[in-house]
């Protein structure tokens, strides 16, 4: 039997174990915020133009925190893609917000700006891109220009976007916050679970210190800034354990190294499937002028759920793993209660029954990637069976 190409695999590159016995052995800081978290935050602050990090325990957590400091009351809205993982908006229900989802760009399934302004009210609070897949949002200054006409805080989810830019900016530097994800699916994984919040706002920055601190004044008081430890504000715990933060850091320092295989791998898929696209039996995402992707994901677009259903059959027997995404959040049980569609939905339903992702990860070999592209080639030469699946 074949060996099966996995869709992905974690990012491991030996340097972590060394790592992650040096935070064991440093007992003073087992529990986080010793050297390892200093040097990760001080990389990522510098991946970012400045801004200030904090390491936290997931992704999740790191839009728990953007949220809370959003101050948030009950009815209040932020606008998001529904085209997300719930964790996008669930941060933000939890505060007692109401979800205002508008439509995705096509190709990339990016918040699309020209939707926001027709789904702004006097409830808005926030705006929340996702930068799906390592691609920036098409008009990032857009979305902040139309912010700050209306004062609306902009929360970057950039969880699949570490190391992507938009016009030489670093994805993550242009909203008040952005949050990003180390979990074991990402391009960086600090060992399983992990996370980051980036505070581009100086004005947010002491009481995002706070929210971090359990809702205390405990970082204020250990620098003699203040004459006691008090309970000042909501917070919570998101501290990543410095055996985590040690393995990212091992990571990261090869960040420039991952991101340009991670690159190379999609811009092959790219390149091999070109004549298909340009045959019209799939599309590609666009290849933007002006911005660098972060290799996170590659994926395209069939014509029909029929045929996308097939297509994930056929790589299977030929023993590769490939996979559909998200289920629109505003379908959903939950959002269709807690949240609301404004506008047409065009792009984000029939995108998400027809996108498929195709295995990328650090350690795909060139001739495992060969063979997937091989198999999707087999798959779509059946001309007579392509057209019956596409009606």
């Amino acid at each position: 039997m074949a060996t099966t190409i996995p869709f992905n695999k974690p990012l491991f590159l030996g340097t972590e174990l060394a790592a992650v016995a040096s935070a064991v052995q440093s007992s003073s800081s087992l529990a986080g915020r010793g050297d390892f978290t200093t040097y990760c935050e001080q990389r990522l602050s510098a991946q970012l133009n400045g801004a200030r990090v904090f390491l936290t325990t997931s992704g999740t957590a790191a839009l728990e925190i953007s949220a809370m400091l959003c101050d948030l009351a009950p009815g209040d809205e932020v606008i998001a893609p529904s085209y997300t993982f719930v964790s996008t908006v669930n941060a933000f229900v939890l505060r007692g917000a109401t979800i205002v989802f508008v439509d995705v760009e096509a190709g990339t399934m990016t918040l699309d700006p020209s939707k926001i302004e027709a789904a702004i009210s006097p409830r808005t609070r926030a705006i929340v891109p996702v930068q799906y897949a390592g691609i920036a949002c098409s008009d990032m200054d857009a979305i902040m220009a139309l912010a700050a006409e209306h004062g609306l805080l902009v929360i970057e989810d950039a969880a699949q976007a570490l190391a992507c830019s938009y016009h030489t900016r670093p994805v993550g530097s242009f909203g008040h916050m952005a949050c990003f994800s180390f979990h074991a699916t990402k391009n960086m994984t600090a060992g399983g679970q992990g996370g980051a919040i980036a505070i581009n706002d100086p004005t947010l920055l002491a009481r995002a210190e706070i929210v971090y601190d359990y809702g205390t004044n405990r970082s204020a008081f250990f620098r003699h800034e203040v004459p006691r430890y008090e309970w000042i504000d909501i917070g919570s715990n998101f501290c990543l354990p410095e055996p985590q933060a040690a393995f990212l850091w091992a990571q990261l320092q090869a960040i420039d190294l991952v991101s340009a295989r991670r690159r190379q791998l999609w811009n092959v898929y790219h390149s091999a499937l070109l004549p298909l696209h340009e045959a019209g039996v799939l599309t590609l995402p666009p290849v933007r002028e002006g911005t660098v992707h972060a290799g996170h994901l590659f994926f395209f677009f069939v014509h029909t759920a029929l045929q996308r259903r097939e297509l994930v059959r056929w790589m299977k027997e030929a023993s590769v793993e490939v996979s559909a995404h998200y289920v629109p959040l505003h379908s959903a049980p939950l959002g269709k209660t807690r949240g609301r569609f404004v506008g047409e939905d065009v792009v984000t339903t029939k995108g998400s029954e027809t996108l498929v992702r195709l295995p990328m990860f650090y350690e795909l070999e060139d001739d495992e990637q060969n063979i997937v592209i091989e198999k999707l080639k087999e798959f779509y030469a059946d001309a007579e069976r392509l057209e019956q699946q596409s009606r």
